[in-house]
């Protein structure tokens, strides 16, 4: 280790990695929340620090050249580093304060949050929770990089070397149209029912998808033609009658409100197993483990445990 003052500081690395994330100095300050004067002079003088040029600029855009990606890199780890280092000193004086940072998936989110949040802020009021609602791979690359402490997601998705904490599980249910042939019946559904019918589906990048499709393969059933967007959409699709569906348990309370889709459950039901998922080696590890016996009691109050319905 050298013991010399280094030219370029820790904040200036910071605005490296900002102007690399967003290719522009103006969203980079903003995010920043510094000038983009200010930043666009540290960025430059960083560069005359270090004797390499990092980005090339023009008046229409930002693009970060080959000798700049080898130094990103590491001033990526080295801001990573700097998280991980104030974390540790906060968590170590006192795990249950501060800011933790959480992402979520859209199809958890809109009926989870509002149980959990409150419950949250309760038991832990020397914590903020700052929330972000995104697709799993986008909260993955944000839980890689440091900008998520945390993410809920579906243990079922893709979600490469991280560590997780359950949360619960979340059984699939059969969603039609009063009038479908499968709506009303006694029990649950059986799988091999579905054998005929075009199952709706949400549209690529959404993990819940890729659950319900494993679940159709094995009921060997096909995909109807139109994907939705959201699991709200999905729901007034097929209350039409334009196809049947599969929902989380944990969706239902919200999206069927008026019961405008019949709704059975399926015997032996597939579901998603949700989790807390944290980068290996996180600092905020104690943190987030106290956290989970409230996210287990709120998700437990979300989704009902099986039974008739």
């Amino acid at each position: 280790m050298r013991f010399a003052p280094h030219a370029v500081s820790l904040r200036q690395f910071q605005y490296l990695v900002a102007v690399a994330d967003r290719l522009s100095f103006r969203a980079a300050a903003e995010q920043c929340h510094v000038s983009q004067p200010s930043l666009s002079a540290q960025v430059a003088l960083a560069e005359a620090q270090l004797g390499v040029q990092i980005f090339e600029r023009d008046k229409r855009r930002v693009l970060v050249t080959a000798a700049g990606r080898e130094i990103l890199a590491r001033a990526r780890a080295l801001c990573i580093a700097g998280d991980d280092l104030f974390d540790l000193a906060r968590s170590l004086g006192d795990p249950l304060s501060g800011t933790v940072r959480i992402g979520i998936i859209p199809t958890v989110g809109p009926y989870y949050l509002p149980e959990v949040a409150p419950r949250l802020r309760e038991a832990f009021p020397r914590l903020s929770f700052l929330w972000h609602e995104a697709k799993t791979p986008s909260l993955v690359e944000r839980l890689q990089s440091a900008e998520l402490d945390a993410a809920i997601v579906a243990l079922e998705a893709e979600l490469g070397d991280v560590l997780h904490l359950a949360i619960g599980k979340d059984p699939f249910v059969f969603g039609a149209s009063p009038s479908h042939r499968l709506a009303h019946g006694r029990g649950a559904l059986n799988l091999d029912a579905l054998d005929g019918e075009e199952v709706l589906l949400l549209d690529d990048g959404h993990c819940f998808r890729d659950q319900a499709l494993a679940v159709c393969s094995r009921a060997g059933v096909a995909e109807a033609g139109f994907r939705a967007t959201s699991l709200q959409t999905l729901v007034q699709v097929a209350a039409m009658g334009q196809g049947v569906t599969l929902l989380p348990t944990l969706a239902v309370g919200l999206e069927n409100r008026g019961h405008p889709l019949a709704v059975r459950n399926i015997r032996d039901a597939p579901s998603r197993t949700v989790v807390l998922a944290y980068r290996v080696g996180s600092v905020l590890e104690p943190t987030l483990k106290a956290l989970v016996p409230t996210l287990t009691k709120a998700f437990d109050a979300c989704v009902p445990r099986a039974g008739a319905r």
